[in-house]
């Protein structure tokens, strides 16, 4: 996995083997922000990384000038993996809680401007996600929420979804 743009480009993520993640390929992340750069001024952001994982998107939300980003995964090896890879890169602005997802989405009171989440595929509630954010008011007024899933899960009759990409087996649900 490398870091595909911005102040941190090339720098690779190399995560043990021993992780319980399901990385985002670096073909489907370079799509998606290549989406995501006619939408948004990374610059002028906070993010939201949840089901973080490696870090990966985290990471690159760093590179690319997000103002602030926290990355949200209830796995201790993934928050101490991100954790020291963000010593490494000397990331100072990335948050890193270990929770469950849906604990911190009930009790979070933030807004942001982007939000990423990644679920394992086979997780149950990943309908949910979006919901919760928008009955929680946790997404900017123009902001976006971006759902990995698989060609399983469909959102199409969703009233706030905006688009839909598939890269083979990964799906991305574009919300406004």
């Amino acid at each position: 996995m490398r870091i595909i743009s911005g102040s941190l480009k090339g720098r690779r993520i190399n995560p043990p083997t021993n992780l319980p993640v399901r990385p985002t390929t670096d073909l489907a992340k370079e799509s998606l922000f290549n989406i995501l750069n006619n939408h948004v001024d990374f610059e002028n952001i906070n993010a939201l990384d949840l089901f973080s994982g490696t870090g990966s998107i985290s990471l690159e939300l760093i590179s690319r000038g997000c103002i602030s980003v926290t990355s949200v995964d209830m796995n201790f090896k993934c928050t101490d993996f991100i954790k020291k890879t963000a010593l490494v890169f000397k990331v100072n602005n990335l948050h890193i809680i270990k929770t469950n997802v849906f604990n911190f989405l009930k009790f979070s009171t933030t807004t942001f401007d982007l939000i990423f989440a990644d679920p394992p595929y086979d997780m149950q509630g990943i309908n949910t996600i979006p919901e919760i954010i928008f009955e929680k008011n946790l997404l900017s007024e123009n902001g976006l929420l971006i759902v990995e899933h698989s060609k399983d899960i469909n959102f199409d009759t969703h009233n706030r979804l905006f688009e839909h990409r598939n890269y083979g087996k990964v799906n991305f649900s574009i919300f406004k």
